[in-house]
């Protein structure tokens, strides 16, 4: 399973999303994290970036919404307890046990 992590440094979010990845590679030590810096507006269509942070599993945006495009913007997500910054543990666990 590949996991890639994209962000934008502007982007105070993509941190909590990472301690929460690397949270879950602790239980799962077969899933391995990779980190992908996105700094243009022509690499985030490229590499399919809706925001930061962006979590692809296998190269898929796993929570991408309908009609979401791409930018250099921060990335809301809807949570149970409204939207944040970053998917929440369980939203993360759940994705990753269904790959």
């Amino acid at each position: 399973m590949d996991v890639t992590l994209l962000y934008f440094t502007a982007c105070p979010n993509w941190k909590v999303a990472d301690e929460r990845l690397n949270l879950l590679t602790s239980e799962r030590p077969e899933i391995k994290v990779r980190h992908e810096l996105v700094e243009t507006p022509e690499q985030a269509d490229r590499v399919g970036f809706l925001g930061s942070p962006s979590i692809h599993v296998d190269g898929v945006d796993v929570f991408a919404e309908p009609g979401s495009q791409a930018g250099l913007t921060c990335r809301r997500y809807p949570t149970p307890n409204g939207y944040e910054g970053a998917p929440t543990l369980e939203q993360l666990r759940t994705v990753l046990a269904g790959v």
